[in-house]
């Protein structure tokens, strides 16, 4: 019996085998299409129910199959997963496109899209409608079938390049390790981190200590290692992911998705993908992109310029170092922080042990919104490291169940991410609760100590706990319009706002005490991190920014004339270059947000969303951080909408006014 076919309400992840998978997508696919013809075959006039609800609620099997598929794929992946992924998602993306270029539907669907000023629709059925209706229209239903034809090529072929993009940047970060027998290699590195190499070494059955390119390995060596060649090595190793010119490269792939995605966006009538992408987000069109990134780089340049000269005098006095270069940026930035501030992640970490940050979050919830965690272990898990939870509201309500899985792992990508494996909805009279995940890679504990974080793990714990909540709290009744089922350039919203509380005395009160000791965080330390934090804030908005003008650049404009990838990434970075060029790295080449993630001509969305967190939190303060009215009009009006209405709408409901970009300005120190 395939457990995937039968229904469940958690994931039966012990149960399932890779062999399942594939069957159970083609089944699950050939009873969507059944439900799909029962809508086209209907006698009766189209109507929102029988079209537009029927087509939401069909294919849930498929909906809930591929969501534990494709989280798999990314946190706990291994070949024969990725091998089916590469089988599986051309055949989605097919699917996908028999519905949106279904003529018979698109009929019926148009019918009902037609009417809708006669019709009386609440305002989630009307953005309902106005969804469904675009989701055919945006993606080749008024084609020509000669077209149609082009589309579905481009969305296949689409699919598998960026799996293989992908699988290219996981295999590379697997490869590299770099093996050290000489304790001198690791000079300046705080035990923990010595620690934590010496484990990963005697894991691999090496002596001595490894370093890796996952984070929690790379970062602190790259923060606190004196050996100057070997951080070179390792910056060259990681700046250089899919651009070796070995079979996993990724410079063929990065043209070719940049190319098919202009190819279908012109298809649709569109002038580029950033116009097509745009045209669905707060942002509306690439000039307000352009327009906006080109306002806040000319408040961030001249303070980036000033920060970076301050370094370099600062590695020139302390080190003689001639020329700034990438692989000195953070050594020397942390030097210069601890100098100024008599600040540094190690006098932190102790007060940080993951359990109590995950501890701290959850009492910051249950402050603003009432939220109750317990840790249940009946909840079938993938992998062991995870831990799972159940959430309930005040009145011990049922709100979502809440997987979380913080340490790298061989089969998990680089990164951190919120995701979800149940969508939230309401049928009949049943609300319907969400399965949200946080997934991220986080310091494993080690021998003689517990996982401890730096002050940067914790701020990224607490912003994809924001996103777990957008999804949590969510109460809609469709479950495409459910949790963070919003606006690309709204998403980031709920996670940017909840870093916030990382910085105030009142919420570290909760949570930040010394692993060994108990003893609460000196409240002076707690004041360094708050001085602390707009800290070369210029260099790291200009490196934010470059970042979103390498995305439009590749997604702005028409992109065939693009031969060399490296040669266009330099053009898109010199308005914001601070360090000397290297001839072996490139950005694009690993850059999974644009090229495999969602984020293709959205991820300006994190500057964009940092205004809205700005002004949203400028809103708390002014309240009470815990103050319980703002709180619940952030939660009725953000958190549990959805992509219901409008995002610009819901939030002038929350704040009473648009978002001022002065308030992120002045928060970033930039004023």
């Amino acid at each position: 019996m395939n457990p995937l076919l039968s229904p469940f309400d958690t994931a039966p992840f012990s149960k399932i085998k890779n062999e399942h998978f594939k069957p159970a997508f083609l089944q699950a696919m050939k009873d969507a299409r059944a439900e799909i013809d029962t809508i086209t075959a209907n006698t009766e006039k189209p109507s929102f129910k029988n079209t537009i609800e029927a087509l939401e609620f069909s294919g849930q099997q498929l909906d809930r199959i591929s969501s534990v598929f494709f989280n798999l794929n990314s946190a706990e992946t291994n070949e024969e997963i990725q091998k089916i992924a590469q089988e599986i998602s051309p055949l989605l993306s097919e699917f996908g496109n028999d519905i949106t270029l279904n003529k018979d539907l698109f009929h019926r669907v148009k019918a009902v899209y037609d009417q809708k000023d006669s019709l009386t629709l609440n305002t989630e059925q009307q953005t309902l409608l106005d969804k469904r209706y675009k989701a055919f229209s945006r993606n080749g239903a008024n084609l020509p079938e000669d077209k149609k034809t082009r589309l579905r090529e481009i969305d296949a072929a689409l699919a598998k390049l960026k799996l293989q993009f992908g699988e290219n940047i996981l295999a590379e970060t697997n490869k590299y390790q770099k093996h050290l027998t000489n304790e001198a290699d690791l000079d300046g590195l705080p035990e923990g981190a010595k620690e934590a190499a010496a484990q990963l070494a005697k894991s691999k059955d090496l002596d001595g200590w490894l370093i890796t390119l996952d984070y929690p390995s790379y970062i602190p060596f790259m923060k606190y290692a004196s050996n100057r060649e070997l951080r070179k090595e390792l910056t060259l190793a990681f700046g250089s992911k899919g651009f070796k010119g070995d079979d996993l490269d990724n410079q063929e792939n990065v043209l070719q998705i940049a190319n098919l995605r202009h190819e279908r966006a012109t298809l649709l009538g569109y002038k580029t993908h950033a116009h097509f992408v745009l045209e669905e987000r707060m942002a509306e069109t690439p000039e307000k992109v352009q327009a906006f990134l080109s306002e806040i780089l000319e408040k961030a340049k001249p303070a980036a310029e000033r920060e970076f000269k301050q370094l370099e005098d600062f590695a020139k006095e302390l080190d003689g170092i001639e020329q700034l270069q990438k692989w000195d940026g953070s050594y020397y930035s942390e030097k210069l922080k601890q100098k100024l501030f008599s600040l540094d992640d190690e006098i932190l970490k102790p007060y940080f042990k993951l359990e109590n940050v995950i501890d701290g979050v959850f009492k910051v919830s249950e402050k603003l919104f009432g939220l109750q965690f317990e840790e249940v272990f009946d909840v079938d898990k993938y992998h062991e490291e995870v831990k799972t939870y159940k959430v309930y509201d005040a009145e011990k309500n049922f709100i979502s169940l809440f997987y979380a899985d913080f340490h790298p792992r061989a089969g998990k990508r680089g990164g951190a991410w919120m995701t979800s494996f149940k969508s939230q909805y309401i049928k009949g009279e049943k609300n319907v609760r969400p399965h949200i995940s946080n997934v991220c890679n986080f310091t494993k504990p080690t021998e003689s100590k517990p996982s401890l974080l730096t002050f940067n793990e914790v701020t990224t714990l607490f912003h994809e706990f924001g996103h777990g909540l957008h999804g949590m709290l969510a109460n809609t009744t469709y479950p495409s319009l459910s949790g963070t089922s919003v606006y690309w350039d709204f998403v980031e919203l709920p996670s940017q706002v909840l870093e916030n509380w990382c910085y105030e005395k009142e919420a570290l009160k909760l949570f930040a005490t010394h692993y060994k000791t108990r003893e609460l965080i000196p409240m002076d330390l707690v004041e360094k991190i708050k001085e602390s934090a707009t800290f070369q804030e210029g260099m790291a908005t200009l490196r934010q920014l470059s970042f979103g003008l390498l995305d439009m650049s590749w997604h702005g404009a028409d992109p065939t004339a693009i031969k060399n990838v490296k040669e266009h990434e330099t053009k898109a970075f010199a308005g914001t270059n601070l360090y000397p060029a290297t001839e072996e790295t490139c950005m694009s080449t690993a850059f999974a947000h644009i090229f495999q993630g969602g984020y293709s001509s959205g991820y300006y969305s994190y500057k964009w969303a940092e205004v809205l967190d700005a002004d949203a939190f400028a809103y708390f303060k002014e309240k009470g951080i815990f103050n319980k009215e703002v709180a619940t009009k952030f939660k009725d009006n953000v958190l549990s909408k959805g992509g219901t209405e409008n995002p610009m709408v819901l939030y002038k409901r929350f704040r009473g006014a648009e978002p001022k970009v002065e308030a992120l300005l002045e928060r970033a120190g930039l004023v």
